[in-house]
């Protein structure tokens, strides 16, 4: 990095250090490991490419750690030496152990927002996605140094909250009858509360476009709690449930550092504050029915809806609204703020970001928007439509599938260790299936993929940390120290392990940088197949005078191994 800046210092374009790491790219061949592209530098500095890569390398001479550098066309290439790669990455994942991929604080303080499901009944696995690429997010972001806070926004001023609580602000018996018919005879005293509660939501829904009556006084029941005057039982039936929906991310290993109600931000006058501010906007117009509106025709909204209302003719606010005094109230505290989002909130993304720009807010969130995630019979999942696979449900038949797979497989387990077993590969297998799909991709869920112990998934990647903790209690290395000849490691199979071993830091602090977090499980798997390409090729145990070194490998791999699995909110299995 060094000899790239000096050698670009001597050019007429300025780069820095961290300009150098972020370019830098993994480039695994025979006569390179790390390549820098030229391109974006030499548009800077007015030169062609190639000029620009052959007076880097020129510039830079061998070292100890580098035996050759060299320019192709727009790219300067390094080749690292094969000893002190070795020795570099083994002496960096054993020296490190669990802190391996991790760097030092940085300073920066980072909230990520996600999930934020309405409280309204279970999660359904459409929703799931938001979960498990948030919480993978925060964990990288974590281990890159950032302080994260991990948010949850409640919805408890919305229209599908007011519906739980007009449902169970009275008794069964005074619900309409299509409702009370819909849920008869269902569910039990000792259900979870989220599937309980939110068992009639889908009815209730149905019937407010129908009785219009009931629409009404749901509508009322809005006004009311925007007012500050909610029923009694609203925000103990909104906390029920959403206890019943975290229980349900819990077996995910997905929790949260704080839970911000919407409903604060009414209380302490920051959205009559903002309305305030809305009202006085540029771009600010009053309706003929009283209410306020910004024109957002120069933001590039679609043109049916460049005219954002943000205050309604009663006076009361719009989720949006509300939502513009949490990102104000996040901006704040944190330095950068991140929202997971589906694609179908894009529009309220961009509508956000041009009311920010009314307000003449000069930040901005970053967005992950993701695609759907489709049930194993395919479609698209809804809660008000009823046409939804539930989280739990999913939970627990991948758990009796990963149970069969693990009884195939061994019959010296107990009962508690099969059961234990099965639960940690059930929800690896769902979050690695979910997340190692490009947010911007769709995700059709498939069983037959998500339970492989062969292909891209879960199981594979915790089977190969398992075989990898295998081999080092045969070979008497369950701990440290793991000594180690770096010259002994330097053939095929064993350099190209390393190599891969050597990426774990360079991936958490891309996936940091980019939001892509289906990069590290795409690492992950590279490693987990890399070990068993190794595995079936070289011996180990009975590897001669390389056999110590070749378990200081397999340690390093494994260490390497675990603390993506760990990244991933996936359990590393010490035998499956």
């Amino acid at each position: 990095m060094a000899g790239i800046v000096g050698a670009m210092r001597r050019r007429p374009s300025e780069v820095d250090p961290a300009t150098v790491d972020g370019l830098l790219e993994i480039a695994a061949g025979p006569e390179r490991d790390l390549a820098f592209p030229v391109h974006r530098l030499a548009a800077q500095a007015r030169v062609r490419p190639e000029e620009l890569a052959a007076a880097i390398a020129a510039g830079i001479p061998p070292t100890a750690q580098f035996r050759r550098v060299g320019a192709d066309g727009a790219y300067v290439n390094f080749q690292v030496d094969p000893v002190e790669l070795v020795r570099a990455t083994l002496d960096l994942a054993l020296g490190r152990g669990e802190r391996y991929g991790h760097f030092a604080p940085t300073g920066e303080s980072v909230c990520v927002e996600h999930t934020s499901a309405n409280p309204t009944g279970p999660f359904h696995i459409g929703r799931v996605r938001n979960a498990i690429i948030g919480d993978s997010l925060a964990r990288a972001l974590r281990a890159a140094g950032p302080g994260v806070t991990t948010q949850y926004y409640v919805d408890d001023m919305g229209r599908q909250s007011a519906m739980i609580t007009w449902l169970w602000s009275r008794p069964p018996e005074r619900w309409p009858e299509p409702v009370r018919a819909a849920v008869a005879g269902q569910g039990s005293a000792d259900e979870k509360p989220d599937r309980r509660r939110g068992r009639p939501y889908p009815a209730l829904s149905a019937q407010l476009k129908s009785d219009p009556a009931t629409a009404e006084s749901v509508a009322e029941l809005v006004r009311r709690i925007e007012q500050g005057d909610p029923p009694p039982e609203h925000e103990a039936v909104a906390r029920e449930v959403l206890g019943g929906m975290l229980a349900s991310l819990g077996r995910l290993a997905i929790t949260f550092d704080e839970f911000v109600w919407e409903s604060q931000f009414v209380r302490d006058g920051s959205v009559a504050r903002i309305l305030e501010r809305l009202r006085a906007a540029p771009h600010a117009a009053q309706e003929e029915n009283g209410a306020w509106s910004i024109v957002a025709t120069q933001y590039g909204l679609p043109k049916e809806s460049d005219r954002v209302v943000v205050q309604r003719k009663d006076g009361t606010s719009l989720y949006v609204t509300r939502d513009l005094a949490y990102h104000l109230a996040k901006f704040s505290r944190f330095e950068r703020v991140i929202d997971v989002l589906g694609q179908d909130h894009q529009l309220h993304a961009r509508t956000l970001e041009a009311l920010l720009a009314e307000l003449g807010e000069p930040r901005r969130p970053t967005f992950v928007l993701y695609q759907d995630l489709t049930s194993p019979e395919g479609g698209r999942m809804s809660t008000r439509g009823g046409s939804a696979v539930w989280l739990d449900d999913l939970l627990d038949e991948a758990r009796e599938r990963a149970r069969r797979e693990v009884l195939q497989r061994r019959d010296d387990l107990g009962p508690a260790e099969v059961e234990a077993i099965s639960e940690a590969v059930a929800t690896g297998a769902i979050r690695y299936h979910v997340v190692r799909v490009a947010p911007e991709k769709p995700v059709k869920f498939r069983w037959e993929e998500a339970l492989s112990f062969e292909g891209r998934s879960g199981p594979f990647v915790q089977y190969a940390y398992a075989r990898a903790s295998s081999v080092l209690r045969k070979g008497d290395a369950a701990r440290p120290p793991y000594p180690f000849e770096p010259a002994l490691l330097v053939g095929g199979e064993e350099l190209a392990l390393a190599r891969v071993v050597s990426r774990l830091p360079r991936t958490v602090a891309y996936v940091a940088r980019s939001a892509h977090v289906h990069a590290l499980a795409g690492y992950a798997h590279e490693l987990a197949d890399q070990f068993n390409r190794f595995y079936h090729a070289v011996p180990v145990l009975a590897g001669g005078e390389a056999r110590e070194s070749r378990l200081a490998l397999v340690a390093a791999v494994r260490q390497a191994l675990g603390n993506a699995l760990r990244l991933l909110g996936i359990a590393p299995l010490e035998s499956m």
